[in-house]
């Protein structure tokens, strides 16, 4: 039997809060403080974005990494600092990774740069460093005097999905006795400018599996655990991955290659569908999207599961998306009174879609002293798809 790997520790900021007691507040309440409307070059967008300060700055040996990307990511990693020092102690420095997911890192800084040269202040900040998709791990590993290895993950929005694939590899090879595992991900006019020139944004709330969905609204966070092979309570029981490569931005009509995922997922945990008491939905409310993971869902659960998918709460956080869904889905294992996320919609289901048990009230996942599992599902531009499954 392969060895188990365990997540102890939940650090995360997105539009719910900027910790994992306000996201856990605003979960329950089912409101999303930072989602909203922002200004962009060419208008306004409805996007999530972070409200907190972010007044955590990197240390002076890394200044020239300082941008919105990378504070959002120590803000998160504030949170679960102790556990990071703790294992530190315990380890050695050389013996923690750091992987991460993101897809903007710090483009933001480097279009505020190229959009205002006027703006000494903004050309003298900025370091080409920022914006290296890379840079994220090994800042992170910097900043925390972390020495095991350090890689970033780019595959769009299963970016930080696929790092939890990937932590778990590094502690199976006994390369690292503990991970830190996320992603990052910030607002930027690339993002923001470029669904929308897909047609692929809503100009209101999101609205999942709905007949009057209109498209994503982009969002920014960021979420670390540390997943190590101490034992905890709640395990990454399962993971699967997949690439169908049906097309560059449009999803498999028929989710088979994303099906493969859930099924990969499902057998590496060892259980059945029917073990599975709750799926974070990828829901991303774009037509083709939501069409194909309703029809997968149908067919892997045809007994039903309940389901929700929380980006009306946070946005799409696209490279941190993976991580924060997955965040969200631990918090229903980790803390008894936290019930399972709402899907937040205006319940007007789409006639040509399998109905789906979508989680509209409170409710929670059963305490019967049996071993419960939750799954999170990622599907990413390029046929890239992933599936993770927690066990309590």
């Amino acid at each position: 039997m392969a060895l188990p790997v365990y997540l102890h520790a939940l650090g995360m900021v997105n539009a719910l809060g900027d910790d994992v007691t306000a996201i856990a507040g605003a979960l329950a309440r089912g409101e999303a403080p930072g989602m909203g409307p922002i200004a962009t070059r060419t208008g306004t967008a409805f996007a999530g974005s972070v409200k907190a300060p972010l007044d955590i700055a990197p240390p002076a040996s890394l200044a020239h990494y300082d941008c919105r990307n990378n504070r959002l990511l120590l803000a998160a990693l504030a949170q679960i600092r102790s556990a990071i020092e703790a294992a530190r102690e315990r380890f050695g420095a050389g013996r923690i990774g750091v992987v991460l997911g993101t897809s903007t890192s710090g483009i933001s800084a480097a279009e505020m740069m190229f959009t205002q040269p006027a703006q000494q202040e903004a050309a003298s900040a900025f370091d080409y460093r920022q914006m290296e998709i890379g840079t994220a791990a090994p800042f992170a590993a910097a900043a925390l005097d972390l020495r095991g290895p350090a890689y970033t993950i780019s595959t769009a929005c299963t970016s930080s999905a696929k790092a939890f694939a990937a932590a778990r590899r590094l502690l199976r090879a006994n390369l690292c006795d503990a991970v830190v595992v996320g992603g990052v991900d910030s607002l930027c006019e690339l993002t923001l400018q470029g669904f929308a020139s897909l047609e692929s944004t809503s100009p209101v709330r999101t609205n999942p599996m709905s007949a009057q969905r209109r498209g994503i609204n982009i969002g920014e966070g960021a979420a670390v655990f540390l997943m190590s092979r101490e034992e905890g309570p709640v395990m990454l029981a399962g993971a699967g991955e997949s690439s169908d490569a049906h097309h560059i931005s449009a999803p498999d009509p028929t989710g088979a290659g994303g099906e493969l995922a859930l099924r990969a997922a499902l057998a590496d945990a060892g259980i059945d569908a029917s073990a599975i008491g709750y799926v974070n939905l990828h829901a991303t409310a774009t037509i083709k999207n939501d069409q194909m993971e309703a029809h997968l869902m149908a067919r892997v659960f045809p007994g039903g599961v309940a389901a929700s998918g929380t980006k009306p709460l946070t946005g799409h956080t696209l490279g941190a998306a993976g991580a924060s869904e997955l965040g969200l889905a631990w918090l229903t294992l980790a803390r008894d009174d936290v019930a399972l996320p709402r899907h937040l919609w205006d319940g007007e289901a789409d006639p040509a879609l399998p109905a789906l048990d979508l989680v509209e009230d409170v409710r929670y996942l059963p305490r019967n002293g049996v071993r419960q599992y939750v799954m999170s599902n990622s599907f990413a531009f390029g046929g890239s798809n992933v599936s993770l499954i927690l066990g309590r």
